[in-house]
């Protein structure tokens, strides 16, 4: 019996061949969109997954309260890592570590710059990271050692043996290699091909060591590994007064801990609880993943039921010869997962065709993993679930035909026989207008956004990387690239124009007691205003010419207004207990997030901070001839690294890297659903034409045109789609509203 169904069921595909192709077509096109989401949503989920002991490893977090608002960081001072160690008995091991940097690595000729961390000797203990050569134990025990990856093993030494071998860093330090670790998956928090041990930082840097003690300057990231991960609440208790204990009572202020299975879904922050990050994108794309999907099926569901007319009379034979109800729902659901094989397959071949170009779409390595159990798992719950849903209404419809009406050609469902279509488009064209209205909302916002006033001139303007010997001869390199004539002027900051480094606080006349406002900080060098081309709305810059302007600061307009300043100039404000005469006001120059308000901010004259060095061009229409006079110059007073170099604009527009990514995304597939749809009302034309197919007839007899009949026929779909517009931009409005 089962052979006869599979039979019966490959006549009627190659019977009705264009159903056939366009059941399949709509099928495929839809698990294959699902599948590519689902891919990325996978990879999102899975960071970090790869680690052994991801579910009992933390980061120490501090929560703030300012003026009634709690702000989260994950930066802490230098001395919880030591601190943390005997805070809690939960707390088995703890490490610290920098925030990552490009290096220069030297072996011989050959020089690259490569991106690593210091950290101490826990953190190959703790996180586990795969060493194909060496003992996680003992590789960063020596100060003068460094581990490094195997794509950097093989480009500095070439096949051969890298253990023991000496790498020149920076142009200064002398590691020997003790350890070869497998390059770290794209689907990890840190992204490393080297570790240097934290004790060789502190013997090189004195900054870093004399905050080894230092409570009051958090700059550093330290980690944590439990026993048990169920004894995290007991663990925020046990370490939650550690700041205050240390004396660090200005403002309320404690620690806890953000599981590393966090880290990448849940990285913002509200009222001190982790609210959302990625995870808001995943339940974006998942939910748009099993739209596709259920609209996909409904699909299938029309062009079914619009030719069930036409084995109508197949029906009533069948039953008159004895086929149960229940055979014939078998012999329809049967059809209907058969198709979902065969859509399936075709979903996969799409798939691996679309790959190459999702991947460099959203930025990944994403890849079918065929020996993967996951994947059969995944792809039987694919086609039975599509197969059972897309064919549970066909099949249920077509057995409920009686034997007799069949073969009479009398087939009628009723007077709402249609609803149950009518209500499957109304769906499918109701979701298709959510994704089309999500879609625009979600490009004006990024047009508003893009749009914003950013008080400083991006045109021209580009940062390269600072380097010791960059630093020792600045003045040298401002004067060589002013006579350069490429150059209009160059400075240097702790931070880029497109991002914040510092915050501290700041006094003035007049503040509130209570009040406990974080400012941006900006140590930098002379001619920052005009380098990156900020309006001076009072006083001046930075000047040569004053040599106290090493105790002055200036400050934006958004602090002016917060401190209620109405004659700024040569008021004393209050930092780190001394006194500093204001000279200036900027104009609020958006540096942090595109998406949030400018934050009060000063500056100072300390270019010992380090930081970039931003070099403003002069116009001309030969922008690489005066990056080339540039070049030369950085190359001839800083020889052992590598020329580099980036524009300020497109370090700007990274930060719409996950809004542009997403804007992207459910534009094509707002258009593949459009197109699914297309096919779904195709089914309900279909059905419509068959059952008016008389009416039609004695109306064109009758001298009815062409036109007016497409008019009669499309007046029907028209009402669906004003339906489905009512129904779907309501629930656009109240998910966009929630979403962005």
């Amino acid at each position: 019996m089962f052979k006869n169904f599979i039979l019966i069921a490959l006549r009627n595909l190659r019977r009705h061949s264009t159903y056939s192709i366009i059941n399949i077509s709509g099928l495929s096109i839809g698990i294959a969109c699902s599948m590519l989401i689902l891919l990325w949503v996978n990879d999102e989920t899975s960071f970090d997954k790869f680690i052994p002991k991801s579910e009992k490893l933390y980061q120490v977090y501090t929560n703030a309260e300012f003026d009634e608002n709690i702000v989260s960081w994950r930066s802490v001072p230098m001395p919880t890592y030591d601190e943390m160690k005997v805070a809690d008995s939960h707390i088995v091991n703890s490490a610290v570590t920098g925030w990552g940097g490009e290096r220069l690595m030297n072996v011989g000729d050959i020089r690259v710059m490569q991106d690593g961390y210091y950290v101490s000797e826990e953190f190959l203990d703790m996180f586990e990271f795969p060493l194909l050569r060496g003992n996680a134990s003992e590789v960063l025990d020596d100060p003068s050692s460094i581990v490094i990856s195997e794509s950097l093993a093989e480009i500095l030494f070439k096949g051969q043996d890298p253990l023991g071998q000496i790498v020149k860093v920076n142009d200064e330090s002398l590691l020997k290699v003790t350890g070869i670790f497998k390059d770290v998956p794209s689907n990890s928090s840190f992204e490393f091909d080297y570790l240097i041990p934290w004790k060789h930082r502190l013997s090189i840097d004195p900054w870093a060591a004399r905050n080894t003690t230092n409570w009051g300057n958090s700059s550093f990231q330290v980690f944590v590994e439990l026993s048990k991960a169920s004894d995290l609440t007991a663990t925020n208790a046990g370490i939650k007064d550690v700041l205050t204990e240390k004396g660090q009572d200005d403002v309320p202020r404690w620690f806890f801990l953000h599981p590393m299975e966090d880290w990448r879904l849940h990285s913002n922050f509200e009222k001190g609880v982790a609210t959302g990050g990625m995870s808001d994108y995943v339940k974006l794309f998942t939910v748009i993943a099993m739209f596709i999907l259920v609209i996909a099926c409904i699909n299938f569901m029309n062009l079914s039921t619009a030719r069930s007319e036409r084995r109508a009379k197949e029906v009533g034979i069948r039953k008159t010869l004895g086929s149960k109800r229940s055979q014939i729902i078998f012999q329809f659901f049967g059809e209907s997962i058969l198709i979902s094989v065969l859509s399936f397959v075709v979903a996969v071949l799409l798939t691996l065709v679309a790959l190459p170009s999702y991947n460099d779409l959203v930025d990944k390595q994403l890849f079918l993993d065929f020996a993967s159990a996951d994947f059969w798992i995944f792809a039987s719950i694919i086609i039975f679930a599509t197969g059972i849903l897309s064919g549970s209404y066909p099949s249920l419809y077509l057995s409920s035909f009686n034997p007799v009406k069949t073969l009479k050609g009398n087939v009628s469902t009723g007077k709402n026989g249609n609803t149950p279509r009518k209500v499957l488009v109304v769906l499918q064209f109701g979701f298709s207008i959510i994704l089309i209205i999500s879609t625009v909302v979600i490009m004006q916002q990024i047009k508003m956004v893009k749009a914003r006033e950013l008080g400083y001139n991006q045109e021209n303007l580009l940062t390269i990387p600072m380097t010791d010997a960059i630093s020792d001869n600045f003045e040298v390199i401002n004067q060589a690239l002013l006579r350069s004539g490429a150059v209009e002027s160059i400075t240097r900051s702790n931070s880029s124009i497109t991002q914040v480094n510092s915050n501290n606080f700041l006094g003035w006349p007049g503040k509130p007691e209570a009040q406990r406002v974080m400012f941006v900080t900006i140590a930098t060098e002379y001619d920052y205003a005009q380098t990156m081309g900020v309006e001076m709305l009072y006083g001046r810059d930075f000047s040569r010419e004053f040599a106290t302007d090493t105790a002055a600061i200036i400050i934006n307009k958004t602090a002016m207004k917060l401190m209620g300043l109405e004659d700024p100039i040569g008021t004393q404000l209050d930092l780190w207990g001394d006194k500093r005469t204001l000279v200036g006001v900027i104009d609020d120059v958006l540096m942090g997030s595109p998406y949030e308000e400018v934050r009060p901010t000063f500056m100072i004259l300390d270019p010992e901070w380090g930081g970039p060095v931003s070099v403003r061009l002069n116009a001309t229409n030969d922008l690489q001839a005066s990056i080339v006079k540039i070049q030369e110059v950085f190359e001839q007073y800083n020889p052992a690294y590598p020329f580099d170099y980036g524009f300020v604009d497109v370090a700007f527009q990274r930060k719409f890297t996950t809004i542009n990514l997403t804007q992207k995304l459910v534009t094509i597939f707002a258009g593949l659903t459009i197109f699914i749809t297309g096919l779904g009302l195709f089914g309900l034309a279909s059905f419509t034409a068959q059952q008016r197919i008389k009416e039609i007839g004695i109306r064109k007899v009758l001298g009815a045109s062409i036109p007016s009949l497409m008019k009669l026929m499309s007046k029907d779909f028209s009402r669906l789609v004003i339906v489905s517009f009512v129904i779907a931009a309501p629930l656009a409005w109240m998910l966009l509203n929630n979403y962005l």
